[in-house]
């Protein structure tokens, strides 16, 4: 995270102080990506929440067909662990995500005005993309939480995968 900061605050210095039409679309379009990954990270949570919501509303069913001892517990007070923690992930995933679209919008029109200093609008950008991120991780995560309702195999198998998935996207460069 901190290498692709530095990076980000050269970009933005160097949008900033080269106020270049050029640079300004190359600018506005680099965050729309950014906007775009971020909104389809909140509408992916929302959908999810909301199906998760109908699931839960029809629980007794939902037990009676994952009932196979294969499928971990199914308790109620797990069941209502498992539901209940894949939506706090769920909703933190959603809300991580509209605040990056907030941020990221601030500092999109930020950056083509020169009355605020850089520092404020690199300020903005970080939030955007430090929201961003932990938007996306919660979501990632959530999935894992998602194959834990069918049993400790799924998870563990997924969260191995996870692990690995997130390795190169953080280290492989």
């Amino acid at each position: 995270m901190g290498f692709n900061t530095a990076k980000r605050r050269t970009w933005a210095q160097s949008i900033i102080e080269d106020n270049d039409e050029k640079k300004g679309t190359l600018a506005v379009q680099s965050i729309r990506n950014c906007l775009m990954a971020s909104t389809l990270t909140a509408t992916i949570a929302a959908i999810l929440n909301s199906s998760l919501a109908a699931l839960t509303n029809n629980t007794y069913n939902a037990a009676e067909i994952l009932k196979n001892s294969f499928f971990g517990s199914q308790s109620d007070p797990v069941l209502t662990l498992k539901y209940c923690s894949a939506s706090v992930f769920l909703l933190t995933s959603f809300l991580c995500s509209t605040m990056a679209v907030g941020f990221l919008n601030e500092a999109n029109f930020l950056m083509n005005v020169s009355e605020f200093s850089p520092g404020y609008v690199h300020d903005m950008l970080e939030r955007g993309f430090l929201f961003a991120f932990i938007g996306h991780r919660m979501l990632y995560v959530t999935f894992t939480l998602l194959l834990w309702m069918f049993g400790p195999i799924p998870m563990a198998l997924s969260s191995m995968a996870m692990v690995w998935v997130l390795y190169g996207l953080d280290f492989i460069i």
